[in-house]
């Protein structure tokens, strides 16, 4: 007989998460991107966020990092086998051993959601902070409008991220907490 705890786990439906923004609220501001690239690398360089700011002239902003594809085009695209996709998180593993920093993901990525560090010249693509000390995504705890939002989406459903964006986009965005100040 299996114990609660053995029970629980086989039971847990598997769910993936990616970053969605209000284009409401984003002002394109860039401070997700800094703190990316702080959080991640050290130094804020907007050049090597895992997130990226989308600006269309002359009033939509919104950001794009990883949507956790089906099939990622990004996977297929490289010839070294570099890139991988965890099946438990959903997130795009890139092996810095093996990455030489070609470009191919980058150009494959239908969301432009992938990036090379300009120093390290390696491919950077969104983890939602689990590779930092912090392991949560520091863009949602520091966008000064609350722009960003992280959401679940299930791993089984063969649909095209731009579908899971309207969807999303359709349904809306939770109203700001009582108090909360997004001008």
């Amino acid at each position: 007989m299996a114990t609660k705890s053995e029970d629980t786990t086989e039971n847990k439906k598997i769910v993936h998460k990616i970053l969605v923004v209000d284009p409401r609220r984003c002002t394109g501001c860039e401070i997700c991107e800094s703190v990316c690239s702080q959080f991640h690398d050290g130094e804020f360089n907007p050049l090597n966020s895992r997130i990226n700011r989308i600006r269309i002239e002359p009033i939509i902003n919104n950001t794009l990092s990883c949507l956790s594809c089906y099939d990622p085009d990004c996977i297929k695209a490289c010839i070294l086998l570099a890139l991988s996709k965890d099946p438990e998180t959903g997130l795009i593993i890139v092996d810095l051993n093996i990455c030489d920093g070609c470009g191919a993901c980058v150009r494959n990525c239908p969301f432009g959601a992938i990036n090379i560090n300009v120093k390290e010249r390696k491919a950077v693509v969104c983890d939602l902070c689990e590779s930092t000390d912090e392991g949560e995504p520091q863009c949602v705890e520091y966008c000064p409008k609350g722009a960003i939002f992280i959401e679940e989406i299930d791993p089984e459903i063969n649909e095209d991220r731009l579908e899971t964006l309207t969807k999303i986009i359709k349904r809306g965005f939770p109203d700001p907490e009582p108090g909360d100040i997004f001008n």
